[in-house]
C-alpha cells in the first residue's frame, strides 16, 4: 500500500490541502488531484468528508491535530481508521503518526522547521514516529529540503507558502516528491 501512494505522489506532485467544503468539493472534481490532505472537519463530520474523498476516487489523509473533538492520545488514531476508512493521518505528534503506521495507515509526520533546533530535533522525532513521509513548512526552503532528505532518508513532502508554479518546481528540483497547498490555482499544475 505505501508504494502505491508514493508512485500516486510521485505521478501527480501536488497534493490540495483543504480548509473547507468549498476546497473539499473543488479538489475532488480535478483529475489532477489524487491525494487529498483534509485539514478541517470535526467528530460528527469528518466520515462523511472522507467518504466524499473516496467516492471520488482519491486518497484521504486526515490531519489529526485540526480535527476538532479528536484528542492527542493514539486512540485517536484508532478512532479515525474504524470510523472513518481514512487511507492516512498527519501530525506534528510522533506517538500518533507511529501510531497510525502500526495500523497500517499512511503516515506523515508534520514539521515545522523554524530554526536550528528544530532541525537537530527532527532525527529524533523521525525514530521515533517512523513516517511514511515528512511534510515540511514552510515547503520554500529548498536547501532545508535537501538537507532534510540526506539527513533521514524519508520521502519529503514540502507544504506551507508554496503559492506558485517557481514554489513547487523549487521544492521538487530540491528533492521534496511532492507539495502539499491550499492554492488550487496550483493545483492543475
Amino acid at each position: 500500500m505505501r508504494q502505491e501512494y508514493y508512485d500516486v505522489m510521485d505521478a501527480n506532485p501536488v497534493i490540495a490541502a483543504v480548509k473547507d467544503e468549498k476546497m473539499l468539493s473543488a479538489a475532488c472534481k480535478l483529475e489532477e488531484i489524487q491525494v487529498i490532505f483534509l485539514l478541517f472537519g470535526d467528530l460528527c463530520t469528518l466520515a462523511g468528508l472522507v467518504e466524499q474523498v473516496k467516492e471520488a476516487g482519491k486518497f484521504p489523509v486526515v490531519h489529526l491535530d485540526l480535527v476538532t473533538g479528536l484528542g492527542t492520545k493514539e486512540i485517536a488514531v484508532d478512532f479515525v481508521k474504524t470510523y472513518t476508512k481514512a487511507d492516512g493521518i498527519i501530525s506534528t505528534k510522533p506517538a500518533l503518526v507511529r501510531r497510525g503506521k502500526d495500523l497500517g495507515m499512511l503516515s506523515i509526520l508534520r514539521v515545522f522547521l523554524l530554526d536550528s533546533m528544530a532541525f537537530g530535533n527532527l532525527e529524533r522525532q523521525v525514530s521515533q514516529a517512523r513516517p511514511d513521509f515528512i511534510e515540511i513548512l514552510p515547503g520554500v526552503m529548498p536547501k532545508m529540503i535537501a538537507k532534510v532528505r540526506e539527513l533521514v532518508q524519508v520521502p519529503v513532502i514540502a507544504g506551507g507558502l508554496i503559492s506558485d508554479r517557481e514554489d513547487v518546481l523549487t521544492a521538487l528540483d530540491a528533492g521534496a516528491l511532492c507539495v502539499s497547498t491550499t492554492k488550487n490555482e496550483i493545483w492543475r499544475l
